[in-house]
């Protein structure tokens, strides 16, 4: 069978993220990605195994950009600074790529290696910025698993349209932030 020319996994990958930002991921099928690449829906398992397969490597993908969001936003940050604007690209990355982070918090298969590594970079990468607190390691996962917790649900509810007040999300989203970095201060 023939390949189109110009069609590889990652722009088969692009094309899948684009249609969840824009539609949702339920409306992420491969009826609808070979249409957007203007192909037969038997090309496309050339590039992947299935939907599940794509799903897998949208939830992967999915991990690696929200870790480099928040690597890019802590360059010359440390402590209380560096974990709040983590915190802060962690949620925006959730209102730009609203879809991808749909695949992210979906999760579809927890011991595949490759998910299962990506998801470890991000614990990771947020443990390296909790060392400044000097907590024990198992207190510090303790931390990074309330920390996405709140980022996590703060960026869900957003999405469903949960904050309907007039007031200032970004604002809501640092206090709630701060009240917590700083009782790390008292238990550290």
């Amino acid at each position: 069978m023939a390949v189109r020319q110009g069609l590889d996994t990652e722009t088969v990958l692009q094309a899948a993220i684009e249609i969840a930002d824009v539609q949702g991921i339920e409306q992420v099928t491969l009826a609808a990605l070979a249409a957007k690449l203007n192909v037969k829906t038997p090309s496309l398992y050339n590039h992947i195994k299935g939907l599940p397969d794509l799903r897998r490597l949208m939830s992967q993908r999915s991990l690696q950009d929200i870790k480099a969001a928040m690597v890019d936003a802590v360059i010359g940050k440390s402590g209380e600074e560096a974990l709040l604007a983590a915190g802060f690209a962690y949620v925006n990355f959730a209102r730009n790529q609203p879809g991808l982070y749909d695949a992210m918090a979906a999760l579809p298969d927890l011991e595949d290696p490759q998910v299962k590594e990506a998801g470890t970079q991000v614990v990771m990468f947020i443990l390296r910025l909790l060392a400044s607190y000097s907590l024990s390691e198992e207190d510090a996962l303790h931390v990074v698993r309330g920390f996405r917790s709140i980022v996590h649900g703060f960026s869900s509810l957003e999405m469903k349209n949960g904050f309907r007040m007039g007031l200032e999300r970004d604002e809501s989203l640092r206090r709630l932030l701060t009240t917590y970095l700083r009782g790390l201060s008292v238990t550290s």
